[in-house]
Formats: C-alpha cells, structure tokens, sequence
C-alpha cells in the first residue's frame, strides 16, 4: 500500500506500437520517463465492444458487460423497445434525436444503465471516506450529488428542467462545460474538454493542493485523430505527451512527481486499419439481410419491423424482433459474407459460435472441464480455430488473435435482455447500417487484437495488477490505496 495519490491517464486510443515508435523517436520524453522509471505492460486486454463507455464502465467496475450491463456505445433496450445511443456520430444522433441521446450520454448511463449490481472506483472510495476526482470521463458515478449545468446556448437540445440535473458523482467532477472545476475556465468542445483544457484542470488540482486520492484524466483527442489519419498518426501522442510535461512540471523535478504520485498512464483501445477501398471494406448489413423489415432509428418500433442493427463500428448486434425468425435463418445469411469472422449468439447450453471466413460450430459456457490463462474456467466443445483457442501443455487455454475472448464474448451476449447475435468483422472491415457514420482510414469496437491490446505504464510503486486486463486495475487501485 501507499499513501501516495493516484492519477490514472487514460489515452483514448493509444496503442502499443506507436507509443513505443513515438518514445524511440524522441517524441514522448514525459511518457519515456515514466516508462523508464516504472513498469510498462504493451499488452492489456480491453473489454468489448471496444468502444469507450464500455471499457472505462468495465475500468471502474472490475467487470466485463455482463455484469456492469452498458453493452456498447450503441444497443437495443428490448425492455424499453427503443435504440440507446450514447453518441456515434452527428447524422445518427440527429436521426435518433438529438435530446434523447444527449440525455441518454449525460444521464441514463450513469444512473439507469450502468448496473446497481456493481460498484465503481469512486463508489468503493467514498464508502472508506477517501475522496476521488473524475476529469473528462462519460462514466462517472459515485456518490456525491452534484449540480450539473447545460450552457444556456444549448439548454434547447436537452430534456432537463432549466438545464441542470444532480449527477451522483465523485466529489470532484470536470466534464466539459457541463461541470467544471476552474468556474471561470472556457472550453471549445460543450461535451468534453480537449487535450489542453483536460491537462489544465489537472494541474489546477495540483497547484491548488488539491489533488485527491484517486484522479482519473481522460485525453479523448487521440482517438478522432487516428480514425481519420491511421493508426500510426503520432503527432496526437505528441502533443498530449506535452501537457503531460506540463503536469510533471508541476512538481520540483520530474524525480520529485513520481517520488509523490504513482502514474497511471493507459490506452482503452486500439484501433484496426481499414482496407483503402471503402467501399470494399464496408459490410452493409442492410444488403447481407435485405430479405428482412429493418427497423428504422428515426421513428419509434413498429409491429412489422423484423430486425433492428446497433452497429459498434467493427462489431454489431443484430436484434430479431420477430419470434418467427430463427437464429438459424439469420446466421445462414450472415456466414455467406467471409468478412465477418465471428457470429455469435445465446443458447440453452451456453454461447454459441460460427463464422463466415471459416468452417466449423464451437460451443461454451461457464464451467469447470477446463482453465484459461486467467484461471477461469469453462466447459467447451467444437472448433478451437473459430475463436483461435489454444491448448497448452498444462492443459489451459490459451489466446491469440482474440484476447480474453471467452469471457469478453459471453459478457457482451450477457449484457442486456432479448434475442440478439454479436457479428464480429475481419481485420480491415467496417460495418455499416442506416447513417452510419464512416471510418475512413481505421476502426475499432471488434474482438481482434488489433483494437483489444493496449499498452499501460505504472511510476511510482512496485504493485502490479494480478493479470494484464483492464478489469484488473481497479482491484490494483483499490490495492494502493489507503
């Protein structure tokens, strides 16, 4: 244990090989140092979907979707029947309705979504008195009631009384202009702040000796830029790496910060490159299932509607809403398309598999026949290659192409009630369904390793989480504190 305040970094979207070039280079010397003079791990296995408000819910929660219940950025509430969409881009918010889904980012998936099963980080703090921070974070429950405010510019685009809500949250909130902790600070971006605006209200807490126990400081900048450059854009690792400086700065010697804080400094998920032609790299899952009543996402569900698509960019649900459609009817559609590498759905005896770039049926569920490399264990049957499974000499599970993907694929069908497949695309393969938003030059959201491992330093103790994961660092977090 420490007595040493912990800040947890959280690059959206920062992966290992860049990082490493970028500090080769000489283009990262604040993340070199930290590196140099802690431990690095190139290799954690994110949650899934890979897509932001399911891993910072499974950061916080310890947990996979199944039990922290937030299935992705996009889903289907089958008790509610209507779409949840925290955000995927303009057109599709607009279609859906703009105020139903800011209300549903800023409020339901804190309060209604993310499970009450489950505690955060910043919940398990407070009940042992210790005060925590959360910066430029979506997911930020706890248990503090704290004002919440709309700019009155954009109160018309909101469903709350005069703009405001109480948000139960850490004691110290900054998201965007909705809450800041430097009143008279200014920010271009309403929902979030950038980079530099993120960097500044961190070191406002140092400055002022203010700095909790427990901060987390999400730079959220990095992931639009690789969506758009490619997954090997540096100059966005650049420039955070320079408000990280700024930080470091803070105290006497970059020596004396670490003496001090134990640094955190992660990724939430990679990204994989898609194919240079777009249209080739699309799987339009309109015209895979073109034979079926799609629901569309700007008018309530109808009685004839068959299906309805959440698309995770590189994964998607697909909802049968229709009790005459089989899973059987669906899957045989779906497996004549090889881009889609894992299809996967419930049954009675547990998750079952197949794919459409490779032959074969595998079947899973929770058990005791046999133990993976994070001593959990399974019962399993059929085609090891469908999910690249090995078996090693000490008779225990293995991965490869797909990280942790037993338990990260039985969360996500876990996640939420109905009847639903999860379709998983090929490295270099997007889907798509009604507006959409494209990802030109790289993606992420799928089960491939390309998007699931990411890289995590530690500065500042000799603790370590028990395994590489994610789900691992709060249980690591709550460890070192005291």
């Amino acid at each position: 244990m420490s007595d040493k305040p912990v800040i947890l970094l959280n690059i959206d979207s920062l992966m290992p090989n860049p990082l490493e070039i970028a500090i080769q280079t000489g283009r990262a010397p604040a993340l070199q140092f930290l590196m140099e003079k802690g431990s690095y791990y190139p290799n954690m296995v994110s949650s899934f979907p890979t897509m932001s408000v399911t891993i910072d819910s499974s950061l916080l929660t310890g947990t996979y979707a199944n039990k922290h219940q937030v299935p992705g950025l996009t889903w289907f509430d089958d008790k509610e029947k209507k779409i949840v969409n925290y955000g995927t881009g303009f057109t599709e918010t607009f279609r859906l309705g703009m105020r139903k889904t800011i209300h549903q980012m800023l409020y339901d998936l804190n309060h209604k979504h993310l499970s009450n099963e489950v505690t955060t980080i910043y919940e398990e703090l407070a009940k042992k008195g210790i005060s925590s921070a959360s910066i430029n974070t979506f997911v930020y429950r706890g248990n503090t009631p704290q004002k919440m405010k709309v700019p009155r510019l954009f109160q018309t685009l909101t469903t709350f009384k005069d703009g405001k809500w109480t948000a139960e949250a850490p004691p110290i909130i900054s998201l965007g202009a909705f809450s800041k902790i430097r009143s008279r600070s200014f920010t271009y971006q309403i929902a979030a702040g950038n980079y530099k605006y993120t960097a500044k209200e961190l070191r406002h807490l140092i400055r002022k000796r203010h700095l909790p126990k427990f901060t987390l400081c999400t730079f959220q900048d990095l992931d639009a830029r690789i969506h758009l450059k490619g997954p090997m854009d540096m100059k966005g690792i650049s420039k955070i790496d320079k408000e990280i400086q700024k930080i470091l700065n803070m105290f006497s010697t970059w020596e004396k910060a670490i003496d001090e804080v134990v640094w955190l400094v992660m990724g939430d998920n990679g990204h994989a490159p898609m194919r240079h032609k777009y249209k080739e790299a699309i799987i339009d899952l309109r015209k895979v299932l073109k034979d079926y009543k799609v629901a569309k996402i700007e008018r309530p569900i109808r009685r004839k509607d068959q299906l309805v698509f959440c698309v995770n960019q590189r994964m998607a649900y697909i909802y049968l809403l229709d009790e005459a459609i089989s899973f059987e009817q669906i899957i045989k559609q779906l497996r004549q398309d090889d881009r889609i590498d894992i299809i996967a759905w419930k049954g009675k005896d547990g998750v079952n598999v197949t794919s459409g770039s490779k032959k074969g049926f595998l079947r899973y569920d929770r058990g005791c026949a046999i133990t993976d490399v994070y001593e959990q264990h399974w019962n399993i049957e059929g085609d090891l290659d469908l999910l690249d499974l090995d078996i090693t000499e000490g008779n225990k599970i293995s991965f490869d192409d797909y990280p942790d993907v037993l338990a990260r694929l039985h969360g996500a069908l876990h996640s939420h009630t109905g009847r639903f497949l999860v379709v998983n695309a090929k490295p270099g393969y997007d889907f798509k369904a009604q507006h959409t938003p494209p990802h030109f030059r790289a993606a992420h959201g799928s089960l491939h390793k390309q998007e699931s491992l990411v890289p995590l330093i530690i500065a500042g103790t000799v603790e370590a989480p028990i395994y590489p994961r994610i789900i691992n660092l709060k249980e690591f977090i709550l460890r070192i504190i005291h």
